[in-house]
């Protein structure tokens, strides 16, 4: 890793949610690596445990733990008092990230099920908003002259919206929609604050392992992907859309600009996922002229 964001310095505190597997655990890696404070959530309590052994304190570091549940905002209000007492000087980077794919209930379709909507949406979404409502406060505090960061995790089904999981792509849409807003709503009065959206390629974590039993080519490893974070943060992007080993940056931008076309250019909503488009679509992705 060539530069590294100044937000990862010793001494300053990191909260990460989804902190015990995947893109979390391998950003609190790379916080420790740099003497940050660490504030370790996961609804899993045993494998938070098992991850905070990675990270023992020391003198002029600390780690402590939190098993909760994201999307309950009483959680999030108990946690609050106890980390502003730990951490005074408050959260110099905040990054929401824990996530679930949930399935409709059996024998029920997913536009049958409404709960399959709704812890969905209460975890992937709310459990963003309630982190917000908790801990902004904190990171734009009285301290204006350090670099402070917000990550909020994505996902490609936000913005390309293929068929499957229409619950999971409405939450992590929504998560587009609330880093863009907080990113606009900071930009002038809090300089000092860079707010992120990022959006993992095909990604070998917690949330897919159980479909391989181990990491597939074509995927990246968690590590690869917060090492491609901090660098487009370094770059000062918001939009951090990381690709894979099958899928490039150019294709990438190529499917999200074919997405956004179907409004644009009046074709049938989800286009590219359609039968009667799918050749069409293909040949538009290459032909597509950016930039």
């Amino acid at each position: 890793m060539s530069a590294t964001h100044p937000v990862f310095r010793a001494e300053a505190t990191a909260l990460i949610t989804g902190a015990a597997s995947g893109i979390g655990l391998a950003t609190a890696k790379l916080c420790h690596s740099h003497g940050m404070n660490l504030v370790l959530i996961d609804k899993n309590e045993q494998a938070l445990s098992t991850t905070s052994a990675q990270f023992p304190s020391t003198a002029k570091s600390a780690t402590s733990t939190y098993a909760i549940d994201v999307s309950d905002i009483s959680a999030w209000n108990a946690l609050q008092s106890e980390v502003t007492s730990k951490h005074p000087s408050g959260i110099d980077f905040l990054m929401l990230n824990a996530g679930s794919a949930f399935k409709p209930a059996e024998g029920k379709t997913r536009w049958q099920d409404p709960e399959y909507f709704q812890k969905t949406l209460a975890v992937n979404t709310l459990g963003y908003t309630n982190g917000l409502a908790t801990f902004l406060d904190s990171v734009i505090g009285s301290n204006k002259a350090q670099p402070r960061a917000i990550i909020l995790t994505g996902s490609k089904q936000g913005i390309t919206n293929p068929p499957g999981d229409p619950a999971y792509n409405a939450s992590k849409s929504a998560v587009k929609t609330i880093a863009e807003q907080l990113s606009l709503d900071l930009h002038e009065t809090y300089p000092n604050v860079s707010v992120h959206l990022l959006v993992p390629g095909w990604t070998y974590t917690g949330m897919t392992a159980g479909r391989h039993a181990s990491k597939p080519d074509g995927a990246w490893t968690p590590e690869q992907v917060v090492e491609y974070m901090n660098e487009k943060m370094v770059d000062g992007r918001f939009y951090i859309i990381c690709p894979d080993n099958e899928v490039t940056e150019d294709l990438d931008r190529r499917r999200i600009a074919w997405a956004y076309g179907d409004m644009v250019h009046g074709r049938p909503a989800l286009s590219r996922w359609r039968a009667d488009w799918k050749e069409k679509a293909s040949e538009g992705i290459k032909q597509l002229q950016l930039d």
